[in-house]
């Protein structure tokens, strides 16, 4: 059941916020935090993908303060989220707020138009200013964060530094095993196998599923 939207009517000058998570106690904890400030206005909250779609058509924030895993216990949904939020809604600022540290996911989360990414045990001075910035139309990371995506985008290929479901999933390229194939056999959507194949390659520099595995091949990955 998609929760209530809150009055749209709001003073002028105070950013409007909808919060994404799906445990209610973090949501109501960012509530409490975030409404100490006299410019942040929490204007709606969801707790599922498709709650957060509804809710942000209907309460039309600034910034939408996103947790990358919902209910499928698979971070992808939140960065699928993230995609369809920023393409139905331009100029919507999408602020990544989760536990997942890791470069791959930042550079993922911009590539799918996020404008910000901070970890769960920021500090509400930090958080509260990544959201001001977003909603400014500025970028924002965290220290760790920031640093993570450096990594990840620097890092060679001879040292793709793959997660162990990626490594899993690429086991199964090796098989031939199409999208679809490699989803059922792990329990995990298509969506989510096209996530970790295109991290997969962007990780070993190759232009093609064959290409990988050869690549993967000679780095006695697989």
């Amino acid at each position: 059941m998609t929760p209530p939207v809150p009055d749209q009517r709001t003073p002028c000058g105070q950013v409007r916020i909808v919060l994404v998570d799906d445990h209610a106690i973090v949501r109501h904890g960012l509530r409490s935090v975030l409404e100490r400030e006299e410019d942040l206005h929490v204007v709606g909250e969801a707790a599922t993908a498709a709650e957060a779609i509804d809710v942000v058509a209907a309460a039309r924030p600034h910034v939408v303060l996103l947790d990358l895993k919902l209910s499928t216990g698979d971070n992808t949904e939140g960065l699928h989220l993230c995609g369809q939020l920023t393409e139905l809604h331009p100029g919507l600022g999408v602020l990544v707020l989760t536990t997942f540290l890791d470069g791959g996911l930042v550079v993922e989360a911009i590539h799918r138009g996020a404008r910000g990414y901070v970890v769960k045990d920021v500090d509400t001075t930090e958080l509260v200013r990544s959201i001001r910035a977003v909603a400014r139309r500025e970028s924002s990371f965290d220290s760790r964060s920031a640093a993570a995506m450096v990594e990840s985008m620097n890092s060679p290929s001879s040292d793709p530094r793959l997660t162990e479901r990626e490594l899993i999933v690429l086991r199964q390229l090796a098989h031939g095993l199409s999208n679809r194939d490699i989803g059922a056999k792990l329990f995990i959507s298509e969506t989510t196998v096209k996530f970790h194949v295109r991290n997969i390659m962007r990780k070993l520099t190759a232009t093609s599923r064959a290409e990988a595995v050869y690549e993967a091949s000679k780095l006695h990955l697989i």
